[in-house]
């Protein structure tokens, strides 16, 4: 092989080479973004840090309520013995909505106030219809309770925007907190990253010895 075809053979794969690394690692980037795109608006399962247990009409769902304006839940819904729970037990809406509670009339005097802190307050109320609202303009989890029937069950949570405490990182409590433990990188991510590495390596060795050695060798006659 001459010198001058020997350095168009060397061009040729250098940019053989150069394509196919660039190529492993744009599919690695786009399998990233699909996944992390894939997950939804939200930042994981809301974990209410047990408050919600042994609540009748509990079974472990939130309602998403996202997209819309505003949300209902009722007051008094058949629950826990009687009508003492809210239905929703648990909705999640976006940051800037207004919840509602409707009463619906039966079970006695209700109300909606915050386990804690936190901005929920309404008056006792018996009769049905909206008595009470409220818009949510920071994220978090709002636990909420009915006072006169708290100790049958009567319990309910506000899951809001998306940063919030969640199930997967380990965190609890109340609202307004995001969670500690930080995005994760699922396996089939770490997986194709490593994939593309060895790709890359492999590519660039390979493009290594063919420049210093010369990329042509005899064979034997």
């Amino acid at each position: 092989m001459t010198e001058g075809t020997a350095d168009v053979s060397r061009r040729a794969f250098m940019r053989t080479a150069a394509g196919a690394t660039a190529a492993a690692g744009a599919s690695g980037v786009a399998a990233g973004q699909d996944n992390e795109s894939s997950g939804g608006g939200g930042g994981g399962t809301p974990d209410f840090g047990g408050f919600l247990d042994g609540v009748g009409n509990f079974d472990g769902s939130v309602e998403d309520a996202t997209g819309s304006d505003s949300a209902t839940v009722e007051v008094g819904v058949q629950a826990n013995g009687g009508a003492y729970g809210f239905g929703p037990v648990a909705i999640h809406v976006d940051n800037g909505a207004t919840v509602q509670w409707e009463w619906t009339g039966e079970g006695g005097g209700h109300n909606v106030v915050s386990d804690g802190d936190g901005p929920l307050g309404s008056d006792t109320y018996s009769e049905a219809g909206v008595n009470y609202e409220h818009t949510f303009e920071e994220d978090g989890i709002y636990p909420y309770i009915c006072e006169p029937h708290v100790g049958m069950g009567m319990k309910g949570a506000i899951v809001v925007g998306s940063d919030y405490p969640t199930a997967d990182s380990g965190g609890g409590g109340g609202g307004g907190g995001s969670s500690a433990g930080g995005p994760t990188m699922p396996d089939s991510v770490k997986s194709l990253g490593v994939a593309t590495s060895f790709v890359m390596l492999a590519t660039l060795g390979m493009g290594y010895v063919f420049v210093k050695y010369g990329g042509d060798y005899d064979q034997p006659e």
